[in-house]
């Protein structure tokens, strides 16, 4: 990867309108140079839209869009210097691996002498050396992916971006896939804004994830800044297994959940409804020996429920709120748990009491 490469990308109030229909709403988002960012959301948020428009497919009906100091918001895209990976990857079936990883450079019609170097160095980012000669049909998906990603590098482009490039995997080898992309990022450097609806898999790649909702950026942070402070009731339920709950504003820094008052650290919104986001693997097992600090909330076990390394637990509280807890599912956790039907406290830490409007 060249060193120009490694670029920042600035969207300025990008809009985008099909008829009366808004599907992209005046969307900023600044990117660092060499960042790893997702675009993270449900179907329909506009994330898919808004990769379209960096990519030059999709025109905006407003702002602007510029790399590296440079604004391309009108650039066509075979001027933009951009890789792309698309979900199906876009492979050319009768043509041999190099071939495929060269048509980058035979399409910018860069020099014919350079192809077969930057072709073997392509393929050695991807750890696909040696399979110059093979078929894409002689590929495993997990083959074919990297292949994608070397002939979306082997021009070194300023901007790589990857739309939901791992969707087609199955679970073991796109949680494989996860890991092998976000390594090979830390040795590129490069600058990739990658889409995905699935949360786990943009919280594990991700420096950065920024998360839409009907068209609009709702939150862009850190992985751990967006679990542990959503700023409103669809980041929180969306990042996480969170249930929400009703609660009323007690104080700065307190909120009341029935009969428990728990208390925050951060302070509490002013105004509106409120909702107690309750994360089930925070809730832990009340064994008599936590300190004073942590908040408490009586309940009554209802279903237990095996799911292999953990367990299930979901309580009613005195108010008839249901929430659920995850429980490791080893021996000695196991002895915790009483029976379906008997009272069980269970305890919350005020870092982890998370409050957010309705």
């Amino acid at each position: 990867m060249a060193e120009d490469a490694n670029v920042g990308v600035s969207i300025r109030s990008a809009s985008k309108l099909y008829g009366d229909l808004t599907v992209l709403n005046a969307i900023t988002l600044d990117i660092e140079p060499g960042e790893f960012v997702s675009l993270l959301g449900p179907s329909g948020s506009g994330k898919t839209t808004l990769l379209g428009i960096l990519g030059g497919f999709v025109l905006p009906s407003s702002g602007s869009v510029w790399v590296g100091g440079r604004d391309i918001t009108y650039m066509p895209p075979h001027k933009r210097d951009i890789g792309i990976v698309f979900q199906s990857y876009a492979l050319f079936p009768h043509m041999t691996v190099s071939e495929n990883v060269a048509f980058p450079l035979r399409a910018r019609r860069r020099p014919k002498s350079s192809w077969p170097k930057k072709v073997r160095d392509a393929l050695e980012m991807v750890e696909l050396g040696g399979y110059e000669d093979r078929r894409i049909s002689q590929l495993s998906g997990g083959q074919r992916q990297r292949v994608a990603l070397a002939r979306a590098m082997v021009f070194e482009p300023k901007l790589i971006l990857m739309d939901e490039p791992l969707s087609a995997l199955d679970k073991q080898l796109r949680e494989s896939m996860q890991i092998e992309l976000r390594q090979l990022h830390k040795r590129l450097g490069a600058t990739i804004v990658y889409v995905t609806h699935d949360q786990r898999e943009a919280l594990t790649m991700s420096d950065r994830v920024a998360i839409l909702n009907k068209g609009r950026l709702v939150q862009i942070g850190a992985p751990d800044q967006l679990y542990d402070h959503p700023e409103d009731s669809f980041v929180a339920s969306f990042i996480g297994e969170a249930t929400l709950v009703p609660v009323a504003r007690v104080g700065g820094h307190e909120v009341r959940l029935g009969g428990s008052v728990l208390r925050t650290i951060r302070a509490v919104p002013d105004g509106g409804e409120l909702l107690l986001a309750i994360h089930a693997e925070k809730l832990l097992i009340d064994v008599g020996s936590a300190p004073e600090q942590f908040n408490r909330l009586p309940g009554r076990v209802t279903e237990i429920v095996y799911q292999g390394e953990s367990l299930k637990i979901f309580l009613t509280l005195e108010d008839g709120t249901m929430i659920s807890l995850r429980q490791a599912s080893h021996h000695v956790a196991k002895s915790q748990i009483p029976p379906v039907g008997a009272q069980l406290m269970v305890l919350l830490h005020p870092e982890d009491t998370i409050v957010v409007p309705k």
